[in-house]
């Protein structure tokens, strides 16, 4: 039988379904992994700076069957990135380093690139430095190889050309995060790993937190993740031993104190907070979406910042909604899992689509001589026209929403003041139809 580990604190919230409780709602959206012979998920849900919810589902280790508790340690993979980067911001807020410097002042074995790759570019996947899994792949690795942090700064040391000019464009490249953990060794005098234990994880009380440098190391408590096989299921060994850009072991309970932290500040105070939220600019003066290992965005109109991770059949999300003074971690063990769209679905269990019927009304477009009705059902927007329905739109924005219309991919609305005035209506092969709002 499954064991059910569950914290919940009755405090007020967002719009729950009339007569269901958070976590009769919860258990029904993870009711497909809430099985004695399955992988899982651990959920922890913050409310101010509280655990509001946390509750474990299905099986951590499918050959003991031991099942999902908040407590059960998993990999998180690329969430590990905001750690990495909150130490970089720690750094360069007491002036140890300097992210404007060449890499290179830091870490002389990287090749000198004309412009110069700096560490502000290695934090926002600027710099143009090849993926290291890339590199790994063509060098003949396979991801079941051990894989430790020499083998992949050797490729990226080796490395002569670049994707593009440092500054120039977005793409994410791990690389630069493995090099960031090798800035803080050499910077600090410590191991990656030590460093992190001692400036973060201890500081916050996040007891079962480490990254793993050596293969091999004893992790006490751990998961194991999965992939789906045809008769059931496989697992999925982690030979991967580098840090940096992935390698951190830890809770969901733990994750969700490190969200406390950084909303707060708790480390480093209010600079070094406020710089680790702080999003890369582009030498074309194009604002990005990602800052210190944070991707900032937008659900049902609200800022959400976070992250998500995925390696060898672990997979994670954790992250914020400001505005609503609330945090989610999604962590699992299965391979085809997807704990950003699990995340989302807690999300909307306490976040209004609010103002939807802002949108309602008719709409020209002089260029087709056509005019679309939106309207709103059962709190859904639909676009209409006089023949009938035409699509489902759902929020993906502040003012954007995505059809589920073949011919139309997305609507982008414009605001002038306080009015809406119309939409552009795009779709793959057709951009940005303009239809103005008419009066009513």
């Amino acid at each position: 039988m499954v064991r059910k580990i569950l914290i919940l604190c009755f405090l007020p919230f967002g719009h729950l379904a009339l007569g269901q409780s958070l976590e009769t709602q919860v258990d029904s959206l993870f009711s497909s992994m809430d099985k004695p012979d399955a992988p899982g998920a651990a959920v922890v849900i913050m409310r101010g700076d509280s655990v509001h919810f946390a509750k474990g589902f299905g099986i951590a280790n499918l050959e003991y069957n031991i099942p999902v508790a908040p407590e059960t340690v998993f990999l998180v993979a690329s969430v590990s990135k905001q750690f990495t980067a909150y130490g970089i911001a720690l750094l360069a807020t007491h002036d140890e380093i300097s992210l404007n410097a060449p890499v290179t002042e830091y870490v002389p074995e990287l090749h000198t690139f004309t412009p110069p790759i700096t560490t502000q570019h290695l934090v926002h996947h600027t710099s143009g430095l090849r993926d290291e899994f890339g590199l790994l792949s063509l060098a003949g690795y396979r991801m079941d190889d051990v894989i430790t942090k020499d083998d992949i700064l050797r490729l990226i040391y080796r490395q002569r050309a670049l994707n593009f000019d440092p500054g120039t464009e977005y793409l994410y490249s791990n690389s630069g995060y493995t090099l960031m953990a090798e800035i803080i060794e050499r910077v600090s005098g410590q191991s990656f790993s030590d460093w992190m234990r001692d400036s973060l994880f201890l500081p916050l009380g996040m007891s079962k937190s480490q990254f793993r440098s050596e293969h091999g190391e004893v992790i006490p408590g751990v998961a194991s993740g999965y992939i789906t096989a045809p008769n059931g299921y496989k697992a999925q060994r982690v030979n991967y031993s580098s840090v940096g850009a992935s390698g951190l072991y830890t809770t969901a309970l733990d994750l969700g104190k490190w969200l406390t932290a950084l909303k707060h500040g708790t480390i480093g105070g209010e600079k070094t907070r406020d710089l680790a939220h702080t999003r890369g600019i582009l030498t074309n003066g194009d604002t990005l979406a990602y800052a210190f290992g944070l991707s900032h965005g937008q659900f049902r109109g609200t800022r959400s910042v976070g992250h998500s991770g995925s390696h060898r059949g672990f997979r994670a999300w954790a992250g914020r909604f400001p505005e609503y003074d609330l945090g989610i971690v999604v962590l699992g063990n299965l391979e085809e899992f997807n704990p950003s769209e699990m995340a989302m679905n807690i999300a909307a269990l306490f976040i209004d689509d609010k103002h939807l019927n802002a949108y309602e009304g008719t709409y020209y477009s002089e260029e087709l001589g056509s005019t679309l009705y939106i309207t709103m059902e059962a709190d859904t927007l639909r676009l209409n026209s006089r023949r009938g329905r035409l699509a489902t739109l759902s929020r993906t924005g502040l003012d954007s929403f995505y059809s589920d219309a073949w011919y139309l991919s997305t609507l982008e609305f414009k605001q002038e003041g306080d009015s809406l005035v119309g939409f552009n209506a795009s779709s793959s092969r057709t951009q940005e139809v303009w239809f103005k709002k008419l009066n009513q």
